[in-house]
Formats: C-alpha cells, structure tokens, sequence
C-alpha cells in the first residue's frame, strides 16, 4: 500500500517536472522572440531624420552630415558619411528626439540647417565650383554650400526662421543708424524691434521658433549693451530649466557667461581664482562663485565653472595642470548629467590642443604613386608640412627648407623633411618639383593628400603652410610647431646634448 502511494507520488512530481520544463522552454523561446522584436524596432527608431539629395557635379565625392554635440566645446560629432554615386545622388539619415542644427560637409565647404524629427528632406546642389579653396581661404572667409530645399512644408522651422531672420535684417538697415556701434546705440529701437517682431507674421508658430526669435533677440540687446548681464539672467536664465539642446538658449547662457568668473569680480579677484585652481581648491572655489547672488543656483554654477575653466585653460594667468584637475572633479562629482558628460568632452578637448598626442595615421600616395604609410617613418624626427605650391607664403618656407635641407641630413640620420601637397590636382606637385628653381631643390619626401580632407581635419590644417613635428615616438612635439623661417632648423631638438668632459685634456683651452 505505502509502496503504491510512493511510486504515485512520484510519478506526479515527474509529470510536474516535466511541464515545468516544457514551460520553461517555451517561455525562454518566446522571451528571445520578444527581444528580438524589440531589438527590430529599437533598430528602426533609431532612424527617423532622413536626407536625400543630388547635385550637379558631386559625383563621387564625400557627403558628411555633423552636428554640435554641445555649445561649450563645440565638438563636432559625424552622423552619418555617404559617397554621391555617378548621378551625383547621396542619402543621410540620423536619429533626432528634438529639433538640431546640423551640417552637411562636402570638402571644406558647409551648410546648415535645423533638422526636426520625423522629416525627410530632398536637397539640390547645383553646379559648384570645388575649386574655390585653393583662391581663398575657406576656414576664415567661409563659402556656403548653395543648397536647394525642395517641397519644403509651410510649418517648417527653416521657413520661420529664414522669414524672421530676413524681418529682423530689414529692420536693421533701414534704422542702421540707431543701431550702430560707432554712434550711441538707441534702446528705444530695440524696444521697437521686440513689438514689431510680436507683430510679424512668419507662419504656423511652434515652441522652438519662439524660443529661437525670443533667445536671439536677447543676444542681440546684450551684444548692444542694451540691457546688463544681471537683467538679462534674472530675465531669461534664473528660475528657469537649462535647455542644453537648444542652441539659441545656449548661445544667449554662454554670452552671458562670458569672462562672468574667470576674469574675477570684485567679490573674487582674478588672482584669488588662479590661486584657487592651482593649489586645486575645488570646493573653496565652487562654493565662493555661489556669493554671487546670480549664481546662488546650484545648476547654474557648475556651468559657470566649466564656462570659466574653459576660458582659464589658454589664459595664461591660470594653470592648465589646475585647470584640468577642477574640470575632473566636476566630472566626478557633479550630479548633473549633462555637466558630468560636458566635463569630459571639456577634458577631451585639453588634450587634443596640448603637445604629446599621437599623430593622426595617414596613408598617401608619394610622387611615383607609390602609398607611403606614417608608420613606415617610425623612430625618425618628422617635420611635416602641409603646402601649396603655388602660395607665396609655402614657397617662402620650402626654400628656408631647402637651404637647411643638405646640412641637416648629412648631420642626423633620424630627421626626415616630410611634404603634404594640398592642391587638388597631384599634377600641380609634378610640376613644380621637376621645373623652376625651387622645385628641384626640395629634394625630400612629398606626398599628395589626395582629396583626404579628413586628414587635413584631424591635423588642424586651416591655413597654407602648416607646420608639425612628430617625435620618433610618433607623438607631436609641439602644440604649435615654429615654421622654418623661425629658425627652428638651425637648432632643433633632435640634436644630442655634448656630454661635458671631465677630462682636463679634453677640456677647452683656457686663455
């Protein structure tokens, strides 16, 4: 009997086993379904901005699409690369959970525009002359990409702002006298200004143009000196959430905050903040920029001290070691997300302005064709330099170069003279090494950029000639490498130190 009810009982608790297991599997099945499924949409949604376009001459060229990760450091970040096929078609496409000014790059040349999520824009760039760069400089004397926009909606937020911006402009020349610097500016027209622009029509209204025309015309009376800094952080910052996504909120904070602490005050003097961050006072400075009664609030100054480390890391008065420690702890300690995220973009762009960083890879074709690789000139001292060869400047520089050229070589076998031709037509180096008079005398090496204007990006190149100098350790030198007409050649630091004898033979002559 007892026998029989054991065996029964155990037949039950493997029966529930069972099922349970069963149960188990298919339960496991369908949670991996499930999160299959999500991945699926998660994957989707992170597209919801997309961006396709042609032009007249863009085949097979480059068509980059960025944005500003923040308004401190202005970083730019790349969203998304594609190559415009043979029809000089291209698409782009982005995730956005909130209205962003991005950029549309091709070569050195930009254009701008708020992009809203959920939009799909069609863009035309007629015929355009690429060849512009090499007229002019494009970093300083900007052209804009003449981008066409095509059946654009009536709400979009462009349209409101390029009708507002045209008001705004029209306003300006018509009163410019008022408005002029050279003469005492009238407040009374910018009060003038403020009611009409209620008054303009500039289509469907949403809370981002209003914040847009509100944030810039507040920028323009500071700017003016129409209003004081006071007025306008009680008027528009204090009370009030900080909006790091918008750009025109973060304009208007950051003018404001402009040399706000680390130019002093007359509660905190310049030299008691320099004090402060070099002996790495963190907390003793914090908590003294919170006697000012415009930054009382926690929020808003911790911004103020990034602001101000930003500013304090190229014045010379402060201590970058300092300054970089201060930017560290509000990384750490910072409850706010957004100021711990902005500390280390902050840090990251210190080390991308200081001397040491490793030099950025390139791969480029030399004057027979042949790919020369940076890592193949390991171990050497690299002077490298970015020129054109038909720039006055360049040819002042590459026949100082070349004067130094025999003496150097001859004397140090780690030293190499390394040229980037950054004309666009590789033809142009051809030509000026084998004729002229200067040509020939460049006898070292010369590599054509070959259209890498990524290249030219990551090694700060904004103007013709510029200069670097690698260590044999791959790493740059300087921050900012002397040209050759500096004297730099004569005496670089690849020479060795004479060691000092201390053999009285040995030692110089006395008279």
């Amino acid at each position: 009997m007892l026998k029989d009810i054991f065996f029964k009982s155990l037949h039950i608790v493997a029966q529930y086993y069972k099922y349970a297991f069963v149960y188990y599997i298919i339960m496991k099945q369908a949670a991996f379904i499930a999160t299959m499924l999500l991945l699926a949409i998660a994957t989707s949604a992170q597209v919801n901005v997309q961006l396709r376009g042609t032009g007249e001459n863009l085949a097979g060229k480059s068509v980059e699409l960025y944005c500003y990760d923040d308004m401190l450091t202005m970083t730019e970040h790349r969203l998304d690369e594609s190559t415009a096929d043979s029809n000089g078609a291209f698409s782009l496409e982005c995730y956005l959970t909130y209205p962003r000014l991005l950029f549309i790059q091709i070569e050195d040349y930009s254009q701008s525009f708020f992009a809203e999520p959920g939009r799909t824009y069609e863009i035309f760039l007629p015929y355009f002359r690429w060849e512009q760069d090499e007229e002019r400089n494009v970093h300083f004397d900007p052209i804009a990409l003449p981008l066409q926009f095509i059946g654009v909606p009536d709400d979009d937020i462009n349209l409101q702002i390029m009708r507002f911006d045209a008001q705004v402009d029209s306003f300006l020349s018509e009163n410019r006298v008022y408005f002029d610097p050279k003469f005492k500016p009238s407040r009374r027209w910018m009060d003038s200004l403020e009611h009409k622009v209620v008054h303009w029509e500039f289509g469907i209204s949403n809370t981002f143009f209003e914040r847009y025309a509100t944030f810039s015309l507040a920028e323009m009376r500071y700017a003016m000196r129409f209003s004081s800094r006071k007025n306008m952080l009680e008027r528009f910052i204090n009370g009030r959430p900080v909006l790091y996504h918008d750009e025109s909120y973060m304009r208007l904070l950051l003018s404001l905050m402009d040399g706000m602490v680390s130019m002093g005050t007359k509660k905190l003097p310049k030299w008691k903040l320099t004090e402060w961050v070099e002996r790495r006072m963190y907390d003793v400075y914090i908590d003294s920029l919170g006697t000012d009664p415009l930054l009382q609030d926690e929020q808003l100054r911790e911004l103020a001290a990034l602001v101000a480390m930003k500013e304090s890391y190229y014045d010379a008065d402060y201590d970058r070691g300092g300054v970089r420690y201060m930017v560290q702890q509000i990384g750490s300690n910072s409850k706010f997300a957004e100021h711990r995220t902005l500390a280390q973009r902050l840090e990251e762009s210190f080390h991308r302005a200081e001397q040491g960083e490793t030099a950025p890879h390139f791969l480029l074709p030399d004057t027979n064709g042949t790919l020369v690789d940076l890592d193949s000139l390991a171990g050497k001292w690299i002077y490298l330099s970015f020129v054109r060869v038909g720039d006055p400047a360049c040819l002042r520089e590459l026949e100082t170069m070349a004067f130094y050229r025999d003496s150097i070589y001859s004397m140090y076998n780690d030293v190499e003279f390394v040229s980037i031709c950054c004309d666009r037509d590789p033809q142009k180096m051809h030509s000026f090494l084998k004729s002229g008079k200067r040509g020939p005398r460049c006898r070292w090496l010369w590599l054509h950029f070959d259209g890498d204007y990524r290249l030219l990006e990551h090694y700060g190149v904004v103007s013709y000639p510029t200069f670097l100098l690698i260590n044999p350790e791959g790493r740059l030198h300087y921050s900012v490498t002397p040209p050759p007409a500096s004297g730099i050649l004569m005496h670089g630091p690849w020479e060795k130190p004479v060691p000092e004898s201390t053999d009285p033979l040995q030692s110089p002559i006395q008279e």
